[in-house]
């Protein structure tokens, strides 16, 4: 199975939107908060302060990952949103997505990637992810987005 990343563009939208659509972790304020940086990103490219990726697999697009440096810092960058299809999860998709953002990060001078996500139980597979990817976790803070949801702040050094 051969797996193509590539910059996101305006044709690839409705597929992504699916695809958000379609991963129960993600609320609706989730899919719209996405939405919206997608559209940023869209209508100005890494001038927006995020690049996108797209995974295909035999040209259906499988997967997404946003990112971005991290503002006010020197050579920190956020993992902002990632998502695989249903169907395709635990085929490497995520893997491949991850493994190319950090190389672009790298290639943009980024020392560290920081990713935060949820403290819930529908987040267990997430988190056990980005352990398996080298990620530590460096911070939980209980309750923060809402109560029993707590923040969980992984980090990866990357030099």
């Amino acid at each position: 199975m051969v797996i193509d990343i590539s910059p996101m563009n305006t044709g690839h939208k409705s597929a992504v939107m699916t695809i958000l659509k379609a991963t129960s972790e993600f609320k609706v304020i989730d899919v719209t908060t996405t939405e919206e940086l997608i559209n940023s990103f869209l209508a100005n490219g890494v001038a927006s302060g995020y690049h996108i990726l797209i995974a295909q697999i035999a040209k259906k697009l499988s997967g997404y990952i946003c990112f971005g440096p991290t503002p006010l810092t020197e050579g920190t960058w956020d993992v902002y949103w990632m998502a695989v299809s249903p169907d395709k999860k635990g085929q490497g998709i995520g893997s491949a997505l991850l493994g190319r953002a950090e190389e672009e990060i790298q290639r943009l001078d980024g020392r560290m990637i920081l990713i935060e996500t949820s403290s819930t139980v529908e987040y267990e597979l997430t988190r056990r992810f980005y352990r398996h990817a080298g990620y530590n976790i460096i911070c939980q803070i209980p309750d923060f987005y809402s109560s029993a949801d707590g923040l969980v702040v992984f980090q990866k050094r990357l030099r």
